[in-house]
């Protein structure tokens, strides 16, 4: 019995597709540059990101001015000094901190008048904080740092005296969805979003506008192969990739940086699969317009990699950018990626934003994929 013309049509097809698959996986095992670009640079990034990148902020300095030589003043300066993140420098005049100060040999003065035992015995003692105002991001962060270690301070002293006012008020203080207070926590499920990015545009357009430039494509072109054929048989080795460069982040979460993930794996992998899908229509898209490697390569920086590290709340917090800003970061698939993993990671899988996310990806992926599909049919007419 013979078979349908359909059953042949989609015989031929699924030939034609595994031996496209297959040439493309030998090209990008053959060609070492993309295998550096695609392997290689993400294990880069995770060990810069990971270890080499931090927002926290270590060894500020401070210089204490001791106006006040009471036991309490000395308990306030062993409370600075024994935090990890800061050191201290003693004086005794507030003319020698404010020299320090102004030759920005330190990044704050704290202030212990010689009125300050007695204003601790009376409830009403201030310590004055002055921060170099030049670094902002690392003036809050002393500031938080000075604020708990008096905190601390103040509370081992009203336990070891045995006082409890009824007006006095304990401040708990417990930090949400990163309870290391560690950067890392917030650069690594982002690090995801970028490599990504990386692989699936980047390394896309770069290789199809190299061949492109080589005719190898228009070669295809006069085969019974489809433009769709094609297209899929370039989607797929560079998918496999961007998926190894997704374990290689996940595995380095987890082991070498013990970031938790408090959501659902598995929503994780498929949120990340069709972010994938976006980054390669993106990819394609760029490559059938410019046709041209150098070219690609700077418009999928521009366009995808740059945005993506600068606009997506990677490094600021949307919410804190121009209005103009915060809508072109809106209209970035990376954006949404972004809120969705670190959602996942450090809070846990809130299926409202799961479901509004992938469904913006999605949108995105049947957009750019349609319209790399057009643009290839456009350049064989």
């Amino acid at each position: 019995m013979s078979s349908t013309p359909e059953h042949e049509t989609s015989s031929a097809f699924w030939r034609r597709l595994f031996a496209l698959i297959r040439k493309e996986f030998r090209q990008l095992l053959r060609d070492r540059s993309n295998m550096m670009i695609g392997i290689g640079l993400p294990i880069v990034l995770i060990l810069i990101f990971g270890y080499g990148l931090s927002l926290d902020v270590r060894d500020a300095r401070l210089v204490v001015v001791q106006e006040d030589t009471s036991p309490v003043a000395h308990d306030v300066i062993a409370a600075l000094d024994g935090s990890t993140y800061m050191s201290t420098i003693v004086v005794h005049s507030f003319a020698e901190g404010r020299q320090a100060m102004d030759e920005h040999r330190v990044d704050g003065l704290v202030y212990l008048p010689s009125d300050f035992a007695r204003r601790v015995s009376a409830g009403s003692a201030e310590i004055q904080l002055l921060l170099q105002g030049s670094e902002p991001i690392r003036a809050a962060s002393l500031q938080s740092y000075v604020s708990a270690a008096v905190s601390m301070m103040a509370q081992k002293q009203q336990d070891r005296q045995g006082i409890a006012t009824a007006g006095g008020v304990v401040v708990t203080d417990r930090l949400w969805f990163n309870a290391a207070n560690t950067s890392t926590w917030y650069l690594v499920p982002g690090l995801i979003v970028l490599i990504m990015t990386l692989v699936g545009t980047f390394l896309t357009a770069l290789v199809m506008a190299r061949e492109w430039e080589r005719g190898t494509l228009e070669a295809l072109f006069v085969t019974p192969v489809r433009p769709t054929e094609v297209l899929l048989a370039k989607i797929v080795p560079y998918f496999v990739v961007g998926l190894v460069g997704l374990g290689m982040c996940l595995v380095a979460a987890r082991l070498l940086f013990h970031v938790p993930i408090h959501g659902s794996l598995l929503v994780l992998l498929a949120a990340s699969m069709l972010y994938m899908v976006v980054s390669l229509g993106i990819g394609l898209l760029t490559s059938a317009f410019t046709k041209n490697q150098f070219l690609a390569s700077q418009v999928a920086i521009l366009a995808s990699f740059m945005p993506a590290m600068m606009l997506s709340g990677f490094v600021f917090d949307l919410r804190n950018v121009p209005v103009a800003v915060q809508i072109i970061g809106h209209l970035l698939p990376a954006t949404y990626f972004m809120e969705l993993v670190k959602t996942l990671f450090l809070a846990g899988t809130y299926w409202p934003l799961v479901v509004k996310d992938c469904g913006i990806l999605a949108l995105y992926a049947v957009v750019l994929l349609g319209l790399a599909r057009m643009a290839t049919r456009k350049r064989l007419d």
